[in-house]
């Protein structure tokens, strides 16, 4: 399974809303479970980014998932692939 990891803004409405997010968390995760995707971590912050999360899944998974969840409007999202170190030392390996 493929790791990513999102970094998350809140747009507009998902600010105007924030008592909900929470619960909008939760309901991400109760999605994410039923999509076959693992949520490794979630994280509130402070800065350029309102939220980080980790998840894992096939690429299909992840991808419905997070296009289900920006198509609410509440946030939208940065994601890029995530590697292990074993996962990047493989692949170095295999330079020609």
């Amino acid at each position: 399974m493929a790791t990513y990891i999102s970094l998350v803004s809140f747009t507009d409405q998902g600010i105007r809303n924030v008592k909900e997010s929470p619960a909008r968390a939760e309901a991400f995760k109760a999605l994410a479970t039923k999509l076959g995707v693992t949520v490794k971590s979630l994280h509130y912050t402070v800065g350029a980014y309102d939220l980080v999360t980790a998840v894992e899944g096939s690429d299909e998974a992840v991808t419905t998932l997070l296009l289900k969840v920006c198509s609410l409007g509440n946030v939208k999202t940065q994601t890029m692939r995530a590697y292990t170190t074993e996962e990047m030392a493989r692949m170095i390996g295999n330079m020609p």
